[in-house]
C-alpha cells in the first residue's frame, strides 16, 4: 500500500525550485503548484515566469498564480484539491488562517535559518551580516505568526569564510531539499516531535534595502567584509570614488591597522586594493564600475588607479 502524500507546493525562486525538484523524485504526488504571478524582468521588461513555475510546467503540473490567498474564491479553489499537506518555500504570500487549516496535515515551511534565530524575509543575509558561525534549514509547522510555528526538523551547516549570500543560499537550497524529503518521511512514520520556539532567542531578519549597501568606512573592516558578502548578489555593497560609484563584490580583511583616514586607499597591488577602515584594513578583490561588469582588482587597475583617493562620502 502506497504512503504517497498529495502535496500542494507553494514557492517562487530558485531556492524553492530545488526542493520541488527533490520532491518530484519521491513517491509523493505534487497535485498543484502555487507561485507568484509572472513579473517584468530584464532590459526589455518582459514578463518572466518564476523558477518554480518553469519546473512545474516541465513536469505537467498545474500552476496557480493568485495575487492573494485572502479571498474566499482562492481558498475554495485550494480546498477543492484536498491536499494532505501544503509545503511552502519562499512563496512571497502570507497564508491566512483559513488556508493553514485546509491541508489534512497542515502547512510546512522550508525556512533558511535555524529557528528561532532569524525570522523574516532575509535570514541568509542577516546571518552573514551579524557574523553567525552556523545556519541551516528548519522545517516548521506553519501558524499565523511570522515564522513562529513549531519546529519539526533541522539540518545545520557552518557559515564558511568566503561564503556570500548567493553561495550560502545555494548550499541551503540543497539542504532544504534534503530536509523536506526527510521530514515528510518522519511525518509519515510518526517520528517527528514538534518543538515550541523560544521567542526570546529570535531576531527579525528584515528584508534588504538598497540604502544598506552604502559602505561606511569608519566601521571595522570585519563588519564591512560581512556587508560585502551578505549583499552579494543584491543589493551589492558600494562606495563613492569621486564622482563614480563603485560596487564591491568581494573583499577580505587584512591583519593590522592603518593610521590613515578611514576610506583612504593605502595600497594597490595585484593582490587587491587596500582601504583603511575604522578598525583594520579591507582588501577589495572584485569590484565594478558603473555600466561595466565585475572585474578582479588586477583587471580594474589595468589603466586605472585609486592611489591617494579617499572612498566614501
Amino acid at each position: 500500500m502506497s504512503n504517497a502524500l498529495n502535496i500542494v507546493y507553494a514557492g517562487t525562486p530558485e531556492f524553492a525550485a530545488t526542493a520541488l525538484a527533490a520532491l518530484l523524485e519521491t513517491e509523493h504526488h505534487i497535485i498543484a503548484v502555487y507561485t507568484q504571478p509572472d513579473r517584468p524582468a530584464g532590459r526589455g521588461r518582459k514578463l518572466k515566469a518564476s523558477p518554480v513555475k518553469g519546473l512545474a510546467l516541465q513536469h505537467g503540473i498545474e500552476v496557480r498564480q493568485p495575487e492573494s490567498l485572502k479571498g474566499a474564491e482562492a481558498q475554495q479553489a485550494l480546498a477543492a484539491l484536498q491536499p494532505d499537506v501544503m509545503i511552502v518555500a519562499a512563496y512571497g504570500l502570507l497564508l491566512p488562517a483559513e488556508v493553514l487549516a485546509i491541508p489534512r496535515l497542515g502547512c510546512l515551511n522550508i525556512h533558511a535559518s535555524l529557528l528561532p534565530r532569524w525570522r523574516g524575509a532575509a535570514p541568509i543575509q542577516r546571518a552573514i551580516l551579524e557574523g553567525d558561525r552556523e545556519t541551516g534549514i528548519t522545517i516548521m509547522q506553519m501558524d499565523e505568526g511570522l515564522d513562529t510555528g513549531d519546529m519539526l526538523y533541522k539540518l545545520a551547516t557552518p557559515i564558511e569564510e568566503g561564503d556570500t549570500a548567493q553561495r550560502l543560499q545555494d548550499r541551503l537550497a540543497g539542504l532544504g531539499a534534503r530536509a523536506i524529503v526527510e521530514a515528510l518521511a518522519g511525518l509519515q512514520a510518526g517520528s517527528l516531535t514538534p518543538e515550541t520556539q523560544d521567542d526570546g532567542l529570535s531576531c527579525y531578519a528584515k528584508k534588504l534595502y538598497k540604502d544598506e549597501a552604502k559602505i561606511v568606512w569608519g566601521q571595522p573592516a570585519s563588519r564591512i567584509a560581512r556587508q560585502v558578502a551578505a549583499f552579494n548578489p543584491w543589493p551589492v555593497a558600494q562606495t563613492r570614488a569621486g564622482e563614480m560609484v563603485l560596487r564591491i563584490w568581494e573583499a577580505e580583511v587584512l591583519e593590522g591597522n592603518s593610521a590613515t583616514t578611514p576610506g583612504s586607499v593605502v595600497s594597490e597591488t595585484k593582490a587587491g586594493i587596500d582601504v583603511a577602515c575604522g578598525e583594520g584594513v579591507l582588501r577589495i578583490l572584485r569590484l565594478q564600475l558603473p555600466g561595466g561588469k565585475p572585474l578582479s582588482a588586477v583587471e580594474f587597475l589595468n589603466g586605472r588607479s585609486l592611489a591617494g583617493a579617499t572612498l566614501g562620502g
